[in-house]
This record gives structure tokens, C-alpha cells and sequence, in this order.
């Protein structure tokens, strides 16, 4: 099993010895520092029935009351700031109840685990955020604090050997020498691929975690097909507008293909489009054009 898929990773987080030296790593604390990790629901709190539900991969509170939500994402996700602000701040304002003081509010980290890049101008693979003032730079305060690890970034830039590294490079193995490798150098990442290779022994979680594979590879495929189908509409919609001014403009079907350097076929739906749907935006033409037709307007 790859310790990067949803599942996998959060049957090893049930672990109190993985938690406690994951945790040390990406936190910069020594294990000692962490005396105690409990795993909390991963339904976050709605205070109406109409608002966005958020559901966590991995809740942990800490002995000082520090809660921590742990996500690992292996799809692209270009929100990925909005979503994890979004998980931080139910997390943040779910602590207290109406009455209760400010002061009891505890400090709240998101963890990002992600396996595409998110900051595509820098190269280091480890990035940790703060709210801190513009011009200077002091922080306004320690209660919301951010850690993202983008995984693709491991193999193509060099990096500082840290406990963190190990750990990343451990979840991002593809094969198990690598795993053997990493677990060779820490106790804690030993006790997760000792945990994992239990679970990959175990057939009931052997297909759990095939059913989450599959369904994160549909949902890649999906995405993917989606970003294809938006890059050609962005293209035709440009084209289409340049082909109705030609076609306002009175120029014939052949005119308009030389000029635009378009196929004349591709012209002539898109007049005949026009002349079916006058009130068609060029999104929607684009749109009836992608879908295999010029009758049937796109939902």
C-alpha cells in the first residue's frame, strides 16, 4: 500500500507512536515535547443545517489543547488555500460556545500533505505560514498556523536532510526499499512501515484501500477530462467570436475560413448555429459544438 492514499495514511495515524514522530517532524519539536495526541471526529462542527460541511482526513488535539487537522491530497486542487482556510477557521471558531471567553480559544495548524505543486515558483518542497504584519514583520498572532509539503518537489529539487524529508520521502515512496530505506533511519517512521506492511497483510483492508485507489484515480481521470474539455472551450469560444464578427459583417462561409484560417466545415456550424440560435452567447455555441451538435443548447 502507498502511505500517500487517503486511507492508508489514516490507518497509520491511528498509530500514537506515528502520530507523536510525524507530528515532531513537521512542527520542528523533539517527541519528547509531545507527551500526549488524541484523535478527534473528522466532522466538523455546522452551526446551521445550509452550511458547507467539512469533513478532515485526520483530527489530533495535543496535551496543551493545540488541535491539528492532517490532510494528504493526491488529485490537483488549485482551492487548496481556500479549502484549508476553511477547514482551519470551523476548526478555530468550533471550540467555543456562546459565553465562553476569547481567551480559551487554542492554537489550530492544517498540515497539507500535497502530491501536486502548489507554489509552482518556488522549489522548496516545505513551506509554513504565519499571520504576520506586511511591512514589519512581526506576527499578529500564533493561533492559525499553516504547513504544506508538496511531494512532486522531493525528486526534483535538492533538499536539506531533515526528519521531515524522511518522513515525506517515506510517504512518497513508490517502491519499498525506499520505504526500508527511510524506516532505517527513524524509530517512528520504522513503527509506520512495520503498521503498513500489517495492513497490506490484512484482506479486508487490502480492498478498502483498493476501492479508495480506484475511486481517487476515477476522480483524477474526471478532473482531468474537465480541465481538457475547459482548455478547448476557452479556445473555440475566442474563435467562434471572431467568427461571428466576420459573419455580421456579411462575409460568406468560405470567406470567413480563409480569414480566420479556420476549416470551412468548422465555419459553417458555427454559422448555422448562429442562425438557429440567435441568442446564443459564444460560450453557449461553443459549448452545443463540443457537446457533438448545433440543436441542443449545453445545460
Amino acid at each position: 500500500m502507498s502511505p500517500k492514499v487517503d486511507f492508508c495514511f489514516k490507518e497509520l495515524m491511528r498509530n500514537s507512536e506515528v502520530r507523536k514522530g510525524f507530528l515532531s517532524a513537521v512542527l520542528g519539536l523533539s517527541p519528547e515535547e509531545i507527551e500526549e495526541t488524541v484523535l478527534l471526529p473528522t466532522h466538523l462542527q455546522q452551526e446551521n443545517a445550509d452550511d458547507k460541511l467539512g469533513i478532515l482526513d485526520v483530527q489530533v488535539r495535543m496535551k496543551d489543547g493545540t488541535k491539528v487537522d492532517i490532510e494528504i491530497n493526491v488529485a490537483p486542487f488549485m482551492a487548496w488555500p481556500e479549502r484549508s482556510l476553511f477547514y482551519l477557521g470551523k476548526m478555530y471558531i468550533g471550540q467555543i460556545e456562546k459565553g465562553d471567553p476569547y481567551e480559551a480559544l487554542k492554537k489550530c495548524i492544517h498540515i497539507g500533505i500535497l502530491d501536486f505543486t502548489l507554489f509552482g515558483k518556488e522549489t522548496s518542497y516545505y513551506s509554513c505560514f504565519h499571520l504576520w504584519e506586511d511591512r514589519r514583520n512581526f506576527m499578529y498572532s500564533d493561533k492559525l498556523e499553516i504547513h504544506i509539503c508538496e511531494l512532486p518537489k522531493l525528486k526534483k529539487y535538492s533538499h536539506p536532510e531533515t526528519e521531515l524529508l524522511n518522513w515525506m520521502r517515506f510517504i512518497n515512496a513508490d517502491k519499498e526499499e525506499e520505504m526500508e530505506k527511510m524506516a532505517d533511519k527513524n524509530q517512528y517512521i520504522q513503527t509506520a512501515y512495520d503498521d503498513l506492511k500489517m495492513l497490506s497483510a490484512n484482506e479486508q483492508k487490502r480492498l478498502a484501500y483498493e476501492e479508495r485507489l480506484k475511486a481517487e484515480r476515477d476522480y483524477i481521470s474526471f478532473a482531468y477530462d474537465n480541465w481538457e474539455r475547459g482548455l478547448k472551450q476557452g479556445i473555440q469560444v475566442k474563435t467562434i467570436g471572431l467568427i461571428l464578427k466576420k459573419m455580421a459583417k456579411g462575409l460568406t462561409v468560405e470567406e470567413t475560413a480563409e480569414l480566420t484560417e479556420e476549416d470551412a466545415s468548422f465555419v459553417q456550424r458555427v454559422y448555422e448555429c448562429r442562425q438557429n440560435h440567435p441568442d446564443w452567447k459564444e460560450k453557449e455555441i461553443a459549448d452545443s459544438l463540443l457537446d457533438g451538435g448545433n440543436d441542443r443548447k449545453a445545460d
